[in-house]
């Protein structure tokens, strides 16, 4: 069994990670009846002696549950989420090694983060990440998760990624990246947004970007489907998909929702990691297959049905019904529409009680209506797990390496050239050692750049005889 590390990083990150290790406790707990610590744990948690102040010792899959530590490292410039970590219902999961912070924050600045901060930080970190990794046997992703806006997870984020590039290149870093809204109450967010734009491109494998206004519509979704009033439309009260009382404490939080979303996405994607199926997806796998250039990295992804992540109790609809949602842009985690885009590659990963036959039959259903690249036009990764989400008989994540992103990607490009244009808050980040204005010309030439590598691509949907431009793209 392959095993995996988590980063958490700033205020998002740290909540968006607990939500995660909360609801993949209780999937766990659902499935592991007898304690015992087998391999499906062993994926994302160290059983550990409680009475050893290195935590080592609590024995190999088969043995019975010591303690549970989970394998990450949680990292935030201000003391509060961890704090709240350390009193809440998760505080056993980790030692307080594992968790590492400051008191003035990163003041919403990438460079305060990304310099300031790393330089203090970042050997600390990677220090903590390799303790981590000297305890899996197999060891196969890295994954990190933070927010774009601010500045601890846009800032030291990104640092991480790179020093963690430096120090294991072979291992797979997939990272989770929350992007904020138009209307975000952060002003320099997209200063924030862009700088870490160029590092994600740059040093990670794979990008999970999710829009905070995606993630409010379809929370409003669910809230109105919860109180509509129809027969049987009642929240459940059993299921992991629920958003509970946010795992980091014992109150709901207003972004608990939210937050809760994300976390369901990365149970789904790491469910072939935690638990067996008859076509069992690695995480490598997901790099290797979705990925064809370097730098075009960034899929969007999806989750269906989406009654599921409300614990909405209304009757279960075709199967075929939830391989459609897959491709509706109301099922996106970006503001994006996939299916009137290019698609490079697309995964989808299944849980449950569904057969091969049915997903065939409905990729087979859904390829008529779906562009792919000329020169891929069988790039579908499948995977079965054979777990369900609690309390539901299946699931599906679609994953696509669709030129839709460019889309969000062009509007962040705007709300940034706007500052930039008037030279406003600059001398925030001018002020920070190591941070120069070549910095700011130099990331937005990178998304330039990004953006017109989706935008040749794209440009071949409506021309199929027109060669795809692969060499300007692989350069």
């Amino acid at each position: 069994m392959t095993q995996s590390v988590v980063v958490q990083v700033g205020q998002c990150g740290n909540q968006v990670g607990c939500r995660f290790w909360d609801l993949a406790l209780r999937e766990h707990a659902h499935v592991n009846k007898k304690g015992i610590y087998d391999e499906a744990l062993s994926s994302f948690f160290q059983n550990v002696d409680p009475r050893r102040s290195d935590g080592a010792g609590g024995g190999a899959p088969g043995s019975r549950i010591s303690a549970l530590r989970a394998r990450a490292v949680l990292v935030d410039m201000e003391e509060g989420v961890l704090s709240e970590v350390l009193q809440g219902p998760l505080r056993q999961l980790f030692s307080s090694t594992q968790l590492i912070s400051d008191v003035s924050g990163s003041g919403n600045n990438w460079a305060v983060g990304h310099h300031s901060y790393g330089g203090v930080y970042g050997e600390q970190i990677v220090e903590q990440v390799r303790r981590a990794a000297e305890h899996c046997d197999c060891l196969q992703c890295f994954f990190i998760i933070h927010s774009m806006g601010g500045g601890t997870g846009s800032g030291l984020g990104t640092r991480v990624l790179k020093l963690l590039e430096d120090e294991f290149p072979d291992v797979c870093r997939l990272v989770t990246a929350v992007y904020p809204s138009a209307e975000d109450d952060v002003i320099t967010s997209p200063y924030n947004s862009v700088l870490a734009m160029r590092e994600l491109t740059e040093h990670a494998d794979c990008v999970l970007p999710v829009e905070n206004q995606s993630l409010v519509d379809i929370v409003s979704k669910i809230q109105h489907m919860a109180h509509s009033g129809k027969p049987g439309s009642v929240i459940k009260k059993d299921c992991t998909i629920i958003s509970g009382q946010g795992g980091v404490s014992r109150t709901e939080k207003p972004f608990d929702a939210m937050n809760n979303i994300v976390a369901n996405l990365l149970l789904n994607i790491t469910s072939s990691a935690r638990f067996e199926g008859s076509l069992n997806v690695d995480l490598n796998e997901i790099a290797m297959n979705l990925v064809p250039f370097p730098r075009l990295h960034y899929l969007v992804s999806s989750l269906t049905p989406l009654y599921t992540l409300a614990d909405v109790n209304i009757p279960t609809r075709r199967l075929d019904q939830m391989f459609t949602d897959a491709f509706s842009k109301d099922h996106q985690l970006m503001r994006a529409d996939p299916k009137h885009s290019l698609y490079l590659a697309c995964a989808l990963m299944l849980r449950g009680n569904v057969q091969l036959s049915d997903l065939r039959r409905n990729i087979e259903r859904l390829r008529p209506a779906l562009s792919f690249v000329q020169w891929n036009n069988e790039g579908w990764k499948t995977g079965l797990c054979s777990v369900p989400p609690v309390g539901h008989s299946h699931s599906l994540l679609a994953l696509a390496n669709n030129t839709c992103v460019k889309s969000s990607f062009t509007e962040l490009r705007e709300r940034f050239v706007k500052i930039y244009r008037k030279k406003a808050h600059l001398h925030h980040y001018l002020g920070v050692d190591g941070m120069e204005v070549g910095g700011f010309n130099e990331a937005l030439s990178s998304l330039s750049t990004l953006i017109d590598e989706y935008s040749q691509l794209d440009s071949t949907r409506t021309a199929p005889t027109q060669d795809p431009p692969r060499l300007n793209i692989a350069t």
